[in-house]
């Protein structure tokens, strides 16, 4: 954990000129915005979830990104940092259906898809629902199961519905999985494989808090739960409106451009084997455009691809066998990757 920690701070300082020249452009762009429906809907969720998770806030607001994109969640990461309760004070703050899934190696497809049964009195098999019946999923240590389960949760991520004995039975909407993989103990685990990883919108690690965040922690939750704190400040209709407004956000075609190069620059790194697939492209350039949205923009700059680029490339690149002889992480890859290409000049629409 120690040597993942030094190497993630060393990635993150790896392109500390660029990220000057971002800020320089950033503050160009930032021009007074009307603080529509979507920031401030995000706002009120953010901050009803920080009430539960402490010391988080960019974890939180990542989440909240993912969730108007329309995407879904991969969590790597240990156990007891406060996964469950990520997902929890979310559906809470949004008034949401919530389900969790501990997957096992006994854990079938129909515990997820649901199954039909048969009713004596009225003669006819009925839908039971399955732990998919639900706004957001918490699909626990996904790694766990078998791949057949797994393979019938990814089918519902992507198509939005369950079928059942013929039967199509649509999931309710919004609809959010969050997935956890415990990177420590992998004894015994079916590790999803590439096609099924690029489903994923995103990879994200909450991690150890901080100590003081840590203490305050340990003080919340001496006489009550901090869940119990959690307000409905939106339902919904209001996460499915934004994101129909957030798909209505600019994007000019030198930002297309950008965001090409970046994943093309994967594809063909010395250090990668294979690189950003087409539909990692549409989902950071979707990521981008909520994130521009809970921003108070109508269009998307070059930091708003820059600060989804790492979790939305970093599960969908497969290094080479090479770098890791040189000891390279994803997150340093990816960091000389956007130290080497050039910020798109984007002037507001």
């Amino acid at each position: 954990m120690e040597e993942k920690g030094q190497q993630t701070q060393t990635s993150q300082a790896a392109f500390t000129e660029q990220t000057a020249q971002v800020a320089r452009q950033q503050a160009e762009y930032a021009q007074p915005a009307q603080r529509k429906f979507g920031i401030m809907k995000a706002e009120q969720i953010c901050g009803e979830v920080a009430k539960a998770i402490s010391g988080k806030n960019e974890i939180i607001a990542k989440v909240m990104t993912v969730i108007v994109a329309g995407g879904h969640i991969l969590l790597e990461d240990i156990p007891g940092v406060g996964k469950t309760t990520l997902a929890l004070a979310f559906s809470r703050a949004m008034d949401l259906k919530f389900n969790r899934v501990q997957f096992t190696p006994d854990v079938v497809p129909s515990d997820v898809t649901g199954f039909s049964l048969y009713n004596k009195e009225t003669g006819r098999f009925e839908y039971k629902e399955g732990a998919a019946m639900c706004n957001i999923l918490l699909a626990d240590e996904i790694n766990r199961t078998s791949s057949k389960t797994q393979s019938s949760l990814l089918e519902v991520m992507q198509e939005g519905n369950v079928t059942v004995d013929g039967v199509t039975h649509e999931v309710p909407k919004p609809f959010l999985v969050i997935a956890t993989e415990n990177p420590v103990e992998t004894a015994g685990t079916q590790m999803l494989p590439e096609a099924q990883l690029d489903r994923f919108a995103v990879q994200l690690s909450i991690g150890y808090p901080d100590k003081e965040s840590e203490m305050g922690i340990l003080a919340d939750r001496r006489k009550s739960d901090p869940l119990d704190l959690i307000r409905k400040v939106a339902n919904a209709d209001d996460i499915l409106r934004m994101r129909d407004e957030a798909r209505d956000v600019y994007i000019d075609a030198k930002i297309y451009d950008y965001v090409t190069d970046l994943v093309r620059a994967t594809r063909e790194h010395r250090l990668i084997k294979l690189g950003v697939s087409p539909r990692g492209a549409i989902s950071i350039c979707s990521l981008a455009q909520a994130r521009a949205y809970i921003s108070g923009r109508d269009y998307v700059i070059p930091p708003d691809v820059q600060a989804v680029f790492h979790d939305a490339a970093r599960h969908r690149i497969m290094l080479s066998s090479q770098a890791k002889l040189e000891g390279q992480s994803a997150d340093s890859i990816i960091d000389d990757i956007m130290k080497n290409t050039g910020l798109p000049d984007v002037t507001k629409k």
